[in-house]
């Protein structure tokens, strides 16, 4: 058994979009995997990702010291993946992404581990409209306190097969005739295509965590992970409408109505839109370009035109679907 397969990471959230590709890369890397969940039969599918005995699933909630600090025993890599979008009872972003990102800092201390790795956002800033990115500010404040030399990655919007953005408006496409998007401008004005975004490939994020916990070279420091291309809101949808085949009208339309709908949506059980989503809407999610990115862990940035077709074909007509398959190849 070699050295690095002896080492153990623990990792907080690990069973959400971005855990389970961690995971899985983790224990290629060697790594015993502890893997921290408020549900461990939910994550149960996280066994399979490495050999017998390899991963292994603790209860437990970033909320709850004793809990965190249990988890952080022994351990000497932490990660930090856990973040929600929307507010619910004790579940709110101070709850969890400063109070709960202050308690695996102040646990990773006291346990001695090596390396610790947060995950923030872009836009993450206390001045911002929009108390998500306030609550974020806060919660990189409260992990440079505790832990001076923990790596900070503030991702743009990550994509990959089981997103929740571009599946998101995938879903749309096969439901509704018509697809809107919030603009402030006349939409087919130059400008008008609504607010701009850097997404990010899963893959290239995971692969920058990777080596954050792996060596010293990114301790202490912030970096702005996004994929190397910017897109307006109107510019994703027609990607979207490209890759489903369903050729929706896409309208933009003001950010009055969004905020009007964001009123009644907010009170679903798992809301499509909230008053606070609107505000970050209007900011976007680019990279400030004054912190370091992908560049600085030697990745190339994946296009997300190489990879988004790939899982919203899911979305195209079942006719479409069967079409492609009958299509003859070339030299058939």
């Amino acid at each position: 058994m070699t050295e690095q397969s002896e080492k153990l990471i623990t990792i907080f959230g690990g069973s959400g979009f971005i855990g389970r590709h961690l995971v899985r890369r983790m224990a290629e890397q060697g790594w015993r995997v502890r893997v921290v969940v408020r549900d461990t039969e939910r994550a149960t599918f996280l066994k399979v990702a490495g050999r017998v005995g390899q991963i292994s699933l603790v209860p437990g909630s970033i909320s709850n010291e004793q809990s965190v600090e249990a988890a952080v025993q022994g351990a000497d890599a932490v990660v930090n993946l856990v973040g929600v979008l929307y507010q619910r009872g004790k579940r709110s972003f101070q709850a969890i992404h400063a109070n709960g990102a202050a308690n695996v800092a102040k646990a990773a201390a006291k346990a001695g581990v090596k390396r610790l790795v947060h995950i923030s956002a872009l836009g993450a800033d206390t001045a911002s409209p929009s108390k998500y990115a306030q609550s974020k500010a806060a919660g990189e404040s409260a992990v440079r306190d505790a832990f001076p030399g923990a790596t900070i990655l503030r991702p743009s919007v990550i994509f990959g097969a089981e997103d929740g953005f571009f599946n998101l408006f995938g879903w749309m496409m096969q439901i509704f005739p018509v697809v809107p998007f919030f603009t402030n401008t006349v939409p087919h004005a130059e400008g008008g295509g609504g607010p701009k975004f850097q997404p990010v490939y899963v893959g290239d994020v995971v692969a920058a965590i990777s080596q954050a916990v792996s060596g010293e070279a990114h301790a202490g420091k912030t970096y702005e992970l996004a994929g190397p291309r910017v897109y307006d809101m109107r510019e994703i949808l027609n990607m979207v409408n490209d890759a489903t085949q369903r050729k929706r009208w896409i309208i933009g339309v003001p950010y009055f109505i969004a905020s009007m709908q964001a009123l009644f949506l907010q009170f679903l059980p798992t809301p499509l839109l909230t008053p606070d989503q609107v505000k970050q809407l209007k900011i976007g999610s680019v990279c400030s370009g004054t912190l370091p990115g992908l560049d600085a862990f030697g990745i190339a940035p994946t296009a997300a035109e190489a990879i988004i077709p790939t899982y919203l074909k899911r979305y195209r007509a079942l006719q479409q679907t069967k079409r492609l398959r009958m299509t003859p190849r070339k030299g058939h």
